[in-house]
C-alpha cells in the first residue's frame, strides 16, 4: 500500500491524472477495477476518477509495490551532466539554452544525457526539486526543438506554471523568434509568406505546397532579412504557426536554404562551409499574454534573448550592426 499526502503541486488534478504518474506501471483497466473495489481511497473513502484532488488530501492505493515509479536512486537525472546555460530563472521558470545536438528528451535510442534530465539534476542540487516529496510532478518542458537547432527551451518549476505555460503556448502569447543564414537572400527582405505543409513521417521530410490540398496544414512564417554577406543572409524569423521543420522547410520552398542543413539544403555549400547542422537557433523569447497570466503575470512584457549565436558570430561577425542584446524588465 502507498499513502499519498497531497501538496500543492499535485493539488487541482484528477484522481485518474494523479495515479497515471503515481503508479506508472499499472494498467488504466486495472486502475479502475482497484477504484470500483475501493482498493484506492481519497480521505478513507470511496472516491471516483473524475474527483478532483486538494492540498493537504490523503489518497491511499492498495496496490502491488510493482506497479509504482522505480527508487529515486534509480533516476536517470542523477547520472548525467548538471551543465545548463541559464538564460533566466526565478521562482516558478527557468529558460534554457539548449546547444546543438543536445535533446530535449529521451529518443528512440533511449539517450540518458537529455535537456531535462540537466535540468532535474540542476534544479536537485539547488535544492528546488526533491523528487522524494513529489508524487507526481517533476520539472517540465513547455516546449521542443530539433536536436540540432539550438535555442531556447522553457521549463517549469512547478504545476501551475505548467498549466499556465502550456495554455499560453496553445494559445499563441508568447512570441518565439528565430536566427537563421540562409544560402542564398529570400525575394523580399520582409514578408509573411504563408504555404501549405505536409510531413511525410517515413521520410521524415515535409512537403510544401503553395494552395491548400488534402492532409496539407497552413503555414505562417514572418522573416526579416537583417544582414547579406556574399551569397549569405542572416535572417530573423517569427512563426505564426508551429509546424515542423516549418523554416527548414520553407526557405528550402523559396530557393533560398538553411546553411547546414542536410535535409533541405544543399551539401556541396554546407560542406563549403563546413557544417553539418543547419544554422539555426531560437534565439528571443517574449510573454505576450492577452489573458490572465495568474501567478506568471509579472512576465507579461518582459523579453529575453541568449547572449550570442555562433553562427552568426561566426559568420556575420560580433560587432554586426543587426546584433542583439538580452532586455529584462
Amino acid at each position: 500500500m502507498k499513502r499519498f499526502v497531497i501538496n500543492k503541486n499535485d493539488a487541482g488534478q484528477r484522481v485518474d491524472k494523479f495515479i497515471v504518474k503515481a503508479a506508472p506501471n499499472l494498467p488504466k483497466s486495472l486502475m479502475y477495477k482497484a477504484i470500483r473495489n475501493k482498493d484506492i481511497k481519497l480521505n478513507r473513502k470511496r472516491c471516483e476518477i473524475s474527483d478532483r484532488l486538494c492540498e493537504g488530501d490523503v489518497l491511499e492505493l492498495y496496490l502491488k509495490d510493482e506497479f509504482f515509479a522505480t527508487a529515486p536512486d534509480e533516476r536517470d537525472f542523477l547520472k548525467v551532466s548538471a551543465d545548463i546555460d541559464v538564460v533566466y530563472e526565478d521562482e516558478n521558470i527557468l529558460l534554457v539554452n539548449k546547444k546543438q545536438g543536445l535533446v530535449v528528451h529521451e529518443d528512440d535510442e533511449n539517450t540518458r544525457d537529455t535537456l531535462i534530465n540537466r535540468i532535474k539534476r540542476y534544479l536537485y542540487e539547488k535544492g528546488e526539486y526533491r523528487p522524494d516529496e513529489e508524487s507526481s510532478f517533476a520539472p517540465s518542458l513547455c516546449n521542443r526543438i530539433d536536436r540540432n537547432t539550438s535555442g531556447i527551451v522553457i521549463a517549469a518549476k512547478n504545476a501551475e506554471s505548467l498549466r499556465i505555460l502550456n495554455e499560453k503556448i496553445r494559445e499563441r502569447e508568447l512570441e518565439k523568434r528565430y536566427l537563421c543564414i540562409t544560402v542564398g537572400a529570400p525575394p523580399k527582405k520582409h514578408d509573411t509568406v504563408t504555404v501549405y505543409m505536409q510531413k511525410d513521417s517515413v521520410e521524415n521530410m515535409v512537403r510544401v505546397s503553395p494552395k491548400p490540398e488534402k492532409g496539407y496544414l497552413t503555414a505562417v512564417t514572418e522573416y526579416t532579412v537583417l544582414e547579406k554577406r556574399g551569397e549569405l543572409a542572416l535572417v530573423e524569423v517569427l512563426l505564426h504557426t508551429g509546424r515542423t521543420h516549418q523554416i527548414r522547410a520553407l526557405f528550402s520552398y523559396l530557393g533560398c536554404p538553411l546553411l547546414g542543413d542536410g535535409k533541405y539544403g544543399i551539401n556541396s555549400v554546407n560542406r563549403e562551409y563546413k557544417l553539418k547542422t543547419q544554422a539555426l537557433c531560437s534565439y528571443k523569447l517574449k510573454f505576450a499574454f492577452k489573458t490572465d497570466g495568474g501567478i506568471l503575470n509579472y512576465l507579461d512584457g518582459r523579453e529575453f534573448s541568449v547572449k550570442s549565436v555562433w553562427f552568426a558570430d561566426e559568420f556575420f561577425g560580433k560587432d554586426r550592426k543587426s546584433s542583439f542584446s538580452q532586455k529584462k524588465a
